[in-house]
């Protein structure tokens, strides 16, 4: 069998050593997950096919990087965590500049504006999971690692999970956070919808003639928009959305072409394009999973919502996501029921499955609007942005919104 079901018998009599949580992947959320149940006082297991490569200040930087929102940023101090990454390689941004290539119509959004020092940070995917990584040992995590999950079977009480290892693991709670393309979830029955963007983000870290000024920059090109972050370094990194034969086309330029290209791409707003790191690409999609638990069993991060980048929103939403889950958690617990059941979970799921889709289709939305070409389309949303930018109330809403506040 391949998929859950209720069984007894002969797997409930071989169970593993029980626990009150395992989490299925350890990547930035899942390991996120496992620490803040771990420190909540939940016995927690993190299963992983791969460890993460140790973090280095002396490496290269790595090209997946993920600008933090105030949120997360407030979520890793909680775990003890933020302070070494912070230290270690993150660039804080206290601006954003976002502007349209057809129309010229740009809004401005500015930390100082709004009541803080700062809007985020760019930081390292490989850094951010590292630190979890090691904080889990200290936690009392058990990390099980590689390990994989051929199936698991929903018990009265608790989920048994049968490992690749042969070895035989049981919980009270099943957390899949194990990316988009989530195996648990297709074990769980449970389906996505969504679109296939039929983009890829072209991405790489470059040298600028001109300082990034700690600015977030974003110009919407009818091809897709065009990222440039902040670098602690001074560098930028580039997340570049193209349609799928242009991704190709510009993955396949020799360094000066791609050099010249993104140069014209960015309106040479950081000047001239000196140098590049290698680049690499990756699909876009729009995906929500139709709902975000059954018995026994939630979906966090991507296994829950993959969403377009131009937000760089999709592991702020994943962390929001661990931070719902803890405190679900914890208030059932506290309360004497039982955290994982069915009624405890739906709370979670509704929460967090109403936060994300409004989130995701508001990307979404975003990315339709700017791909508009009709003459009087574009000039409508030239009017639409230039006014936002003018609106302080509402602009303020939308970062606070961003900033998870």
């Amino acid at each position: 069998m391949s998929g859950p079901s209720l069984t007894r018998g002969e797997s409930a009599r071989r169970r593993g050593p029980a626990l009150d949580v395992a989490v299925v992947g350890g990547g930035m959320v899942g390991a996120a997950a496992a620490l803040a149940l771990a420190r909540a006082g939940f016995a927690t297991a993190l299963l992983e096919a791969r460890a993460p490569s140790p973090w280095s200040v002396q490496g290269e930087v790595d090209l997946r990087v993920v600008g933090l929102a105030p949120s997360s940023v407030a979520l890793l101090d909680e775990l003890d965590v933020w302070p070494s990454i912070r230290d270690a390689r993150a660039s804080p941004y206290a601006h954003m500049h976002v502007w349209d290539a057809a129309t010229g119509a740009a809004i401005h959004f500015d930390a100082a504006a709004e009541g803080r020092d700062l809007l985020g940070y760019i930081v390292e995917n490989s850094l951010v999971q590292w630190q979890l990584w090691q904080a889990l040992e200290h936690a009392g995590v058990r990390r099980l690692c590689p390990a994989q999950v051929d199936r698991f079977d929903v018990l009265e009480d608790r989920v048994q999970l049968e490992l690749g290892s042969g070895e035989a693991l049981s919980a009270r709670l099943l957390v899949a956070a194990d990316g988009a393309g989530s195996p648990l979830r297709t074990l769980a029955g449970i389906e996505t919808q969504g679109r296939d963007y039929a983009q890829r983000g072209v991405v790489a870290h470059v040298t600028t003639e001109r300082a990034h000024e700690g600015t977030a920059w974003q110009r919407f090109l009818v091809t897709g928009p065009l990222a440039l972050l902040p670098l602690a370094d001074g560098r930028s990194s580039i997340v570049w959305s193209l349609p799928e034969a242009e991704a190709q086309r510009v993955m396949a330029l020799d360094d000066q072409a791609f050099l010249d290209e993104l140069g014209v791409a960015s309106d040479f707003r950081l000047g001239r394009v000196m140098g590049s790191t290698p680049r690499a690409a990756f699909p876009l999609k729009l995906q929500l999973a139709k709902s975000y638990q059954a018995e026994r069993f939630v979906l966090l991060g991507d296994a829950a919502h993959a969403v377009h980048p131009l937000a760089g929103q999709g592991v702020n939403l994943g962390l929001r996501d661990v931070a719902e889950l803890r405190d679900t958690l914890l208030a059932a617990r506290d309360d004497g029921r039982d955290f994982a059941a069915s009624h405890v979970l739906r709370g979670y799921a509704r929460r967090r499955c109403s936060a994300d889709t409004l989130d995701a289709l508001g990307f979404d939305a975003l990315a339709r609007i700017y791909s508009w070409q009709s003459p009087p389309l574009v000039a409508a949303r030239g009017l639409g942005v230039r006014l936002l930018d003018r609106l302080s109330p509402i602009k303020r809403r939308l970062a606070e919104h961003a900033a998870g506040l």
